[in-house]
């Protein structure tokens, strides 16, 4: 049975804890996830004995080869337009939709044209709580991910040195990901240098790095689909004793971090000992992110690590674990891996060593 067939079964049992008879799914990602339908225009209905992708022709060829065992209706008007009059002949008594995926314009559509025999009910992360757990399909393609950026970061470190514009080798970075196979990068390189180290999503600019400063370069690539992510701090010339000790500061914090990820540990208890680490240091002004996030279908999913966050990491989640600190006008410092969330700790998958790069 193909592992998308599996998911929506899992699904449709959360559809019935729930009460509701269908769904639409309006995020491509968790689309893709569902029926390994990669249109980049279309809409996904579950019910329990049947599922639907909307699209249009442009798609026709492409869907017919990617999707089995679901409907593919192809649409000549407007994609909300055609799925809620369809869903209106279907006479559903309490249809599911992604309130944090849907405009206004759709949901006025879909009320209009569902009238009073459909209630419409927001639900949020039905399909991204599955998508956290990851099959060992999906860490097998984000560990090739991995190694493909690691790579690519290898050959671009002969290139780093006093002159080379930011944007230079961002691009050079880009270039070679795809060069090695990759679909697109996961994200839009980041080499901020000097003080604009200090700007956690700083985008690469025209600036050239020069002698004595501080070079955060922030690179992931998507292969077969998922996502890698890795930081790595370098500094050109003689680092002084400050950028020494807050360095090893931002070592310490991930090391505790790693230490304390285990299946069933909230959170925000990882979060937590990277952060009291930093503090113990003098440095808990200059943390401005969270400690991580989920990686897979898209950069940026769950789980989030952050204060406060309690619910529990489980065995299969992807995550990764960036403590930075970013001092204003000095720089900025930031070691980031990926890892898997195992039964008794972490699996980091990047290998790059964490070692301050001298260049």
């Amino acid at each position: 049975m193909p592992r998308w067939h599996a998911r929506l079964r899992r699904l449709r049992q959360r559809l019935e804890q729930a009460g509701l008879d269908a769904l639409l799914v309006s995020h491509l990602p968790n689309i893709l996830y569902l029926t390994n339908c990669h249109c980049r225009h279309a809409l996904l209905v579950i019910m329990q004995r049947h599922a639907v992708v909307f699209t249009d022709a442009r798609y026709r060829h492409q869907a017919r080869r990617e999707v089995r065992g679901t409907e593919i209706i192809e649409v000549t008007d407007s994609l909300h337009a055609t799925a809620s009059e369809w869903l209106h002949a279907q006479r559903i008594p309490r249809l599911g939709f992604e309130e944090l995926r849907l405009n206004v314009a759709a949901y006025r559509q879909l009320c209009q044209a569902l009238g009073k025999n459909t209630r419409l009910v927001p639900t949020q992360d039905f399909v991204e709580s599955l998508r956290a757990l990851k099959e060992a399909a999906e860490i097998a393609a984000i560990r090739r991910a991995t190694r493909l950026t690691q790579r690519v970061f290898a050959e671009v470190l002969p290139l780093i040195r006093p002159g080379v514009r930011e944007c230079e080798l961002a691009a050079e970075i880009e270039y070679r990901m795809k060069r090695y196979g990759a679909q697109a990068p996961a994200f839009e390189t980041i080499v901020a240098s000097g003080p604009r180290a200090a700007w956690p999503h700083a985008r690469a600019s025209p600036k050239r790095l020069r002698k004595n400063e501080l070079v955060v370069v922030d690179l992931g690539a998507i292969l077969s689909d998922y996502c890698s992510d890795m930081s790595r701090t370098l500094f050109l010339g003689n680092p002084s004793a400050r950028v020494q000790r807050i360095y090893r500061a931002v070592q310490r914090a991930q090391q505790c971090a790693f230490d304390a990820v285990s299946a069933g540990v909230c959170a925000g208890e990882v979060s937590t000992a990277a952060r009291r680490t930093l503090v113990n240091c003098g440095l808990g002004h200059y943390l401005l992110h969270a400690l991580g996030h989920g990686v897979g279908l898209e950069i940026h999913e769950a789980p989030r690590l952050a204060q406060g966050v309690d619910i529990p990491l489980a065995t299969g989640n992807v995550i990764t674990l960036e403590p930075g600190v970013y001092v204003p006008g000095w720089g900025g410092i930031r070691i980031e891996d990926v890892a898997v969330v195992r039964p008794r700790g972490a699996e980091c998958l990047t290998t790059t060593s964490h070692e301050l790069v001298i260049l």
